[in-house]
């Protein structure tokens, strides 16, 4: 039977806000987000802003570095390249363990020992027998012919639609921000924003070295909310690591979990952060127009008007979550038939979410932000919930 959607509501021209697209950090998880822009593609909501770290930052780069009608096609190029079994014995060992119910753990460990094509190899053994010291398992190489081939560069740096990714500065510690307002953007930037150690090396970009920006925060939502000049937005933020899970029952459940709290930490506070600040700042500009002019003539008063902020921001979360452990391997786990079950979970997440539109409800006076997880609530509620409106101190966390 052919697939039931419901329309997805027509985008009022009053709803003006500026679209952004935020891809994190997973890995081979990634695929989900290839699926969520797909969605994203067919609707009224096509981002002018994507920004991405690690795998988020690759698919990023095709997704700014091609025409709209060719984005999707090059997205699944690339998944298709790097879920290509890398020798005919290892399709076989895979199809094998597929026999079993389960051709994951072989999947795992193909990348491990082979890598995967277009993106990642193992440094032959002879240089850690007889060669120099080495500060990473995997030579990455094959990503930059990858993405030279898939991504135009000069697009980007066109600046037709506004691009950022995010790598840490492997001297500072501290994360930098490359974006195509600011610098031009080579095949370096986007490998740098993945260099994930002790895997994947570090990058040399003008001097400098770069280790993947997961390492400081897996989600750029900071950067683009609080970019100056700011403008009112609605930010799909595309997350492949669920905050919330069942009880571990097994040494491999426990190392799953162990992932994803790790990650998702890091979005949550910084979505809840940011949420927060926002709110302060809305109330400020709001707070600043009821004052008499002897008070807004105070250094006090001055100081906390430049905290002040007009817009308005509308996070829509989108998760990767499963119904069935996925073992601490997921996020190395390269299979072709994985990665189109994500790309697939992604389109259905992302459709569901189009299709309820929350954001299109009036914004309360009083908030400068709101966020909305569609799918979670629609997995403990109705199908498609009204948005939540939920006081400052008071806001819940998202999962």
């Amino acid at each position: 039977m052919p697939e039931t959607r419901n329309p997805i509501p027509p985008r009022p021209a009053s709803y003006d806000k500026k679209v952004a697209l935020l891809l994190q950090g997973g890995g081979a998880l990634g695929s989900y987000q290839g699926g969520v822009y797909a969605a994203l593609a067919e609707s009224p909501y096509l981002p002018d802003w994507v920004a991405g770290i690690s795998i988020g930052a690759i698919n990023a780069a095709i997704i700014a570095g091609n025409a709209p009608e060719q984005r999707v096609e090059r997205l699944r190029q690339f998944w298709e390249t790097i879920t290509a079994p890398p020798s005919l014995w290892a399709d076989w060992l895979e199809t094998s363990f597929a026999g079993f119910g389960d051709h994951r753990p072989a999947a795992a460990l193909r990348a491990l020992m082979l890598g995967q094509p277009g993106f990642f190899r193992p440094r032959p053994a002879a240089y850690w027998l007889f060669g120099d010291s080495q500060v990473s398992f995997y030579e990455t190489e094959a990503l930059r012919g990858t993405l030279e081939a898939l991504v135009d560069f000069d697009r980007i740096n066109a600046r037709e639609m506004r691009f950022s990714i995010g790598a840490v500065n492997l001297r500072t510690g501290n994360m930098v921000y490359f974006d195509n307002s600011e610098t031009v953007i080579r095949p370096e930037h986007v490998m740098a924003s993945g260099a994930l150690p002790p895997g994947f090396p570090a990058v040399e970009i003008d001097g400098e070295m770069y280790w993947d920006g997961g390492l400081v925060s897996n989600t750029p939502l900071q950067y683009v909310v609080e970019k100056i000049p700011r403008r009112s937005r609605l930010c799909f933020q595309v997350d492949v690591f669920p905050a919330r899970g069942t009880l571990p029952r097994t040494i491999e459940e426990v190392q799953e979990r162990d992932k994803d709290i790790r990650y998702s930490s890091r979005t949550r506070a910084a979505t809840d952060t940011l949420t927060l600040q926002h709110d302060l700042r809305h109330n400020i500009n709001s707070l600043w127009d009821k004052l008499p002019p002897a008070l807004r003539d105070t250094p006090e008063a001055r100081y906390l008007y430049e905290f002040g902020c007009v817009t308005t921001m509308d996070i829509v979360q989108l998760i990767h979550r499963s119904d069935n452990a996925q073992g601490q391997a997921k996020d190395y786990e390269f299979s072709r038939a994985t990665m189109e079950r994500r790309w697939a979970q992604g389109l259905a997440d992302a459709r569901q979410t189009l299709e309820a539109s929350p954001w299109l409800a009036p914004m309360p006076a009083e908030l400068g932000a709101r966020s909305f997880d569609v799918v979670a609530a629609a997995r403990s509620g109705p199908a498609e919930p009204a948005p939540q409106v939920v006081t400052p101190l008071k806001r819940r966390r998202t999962a």
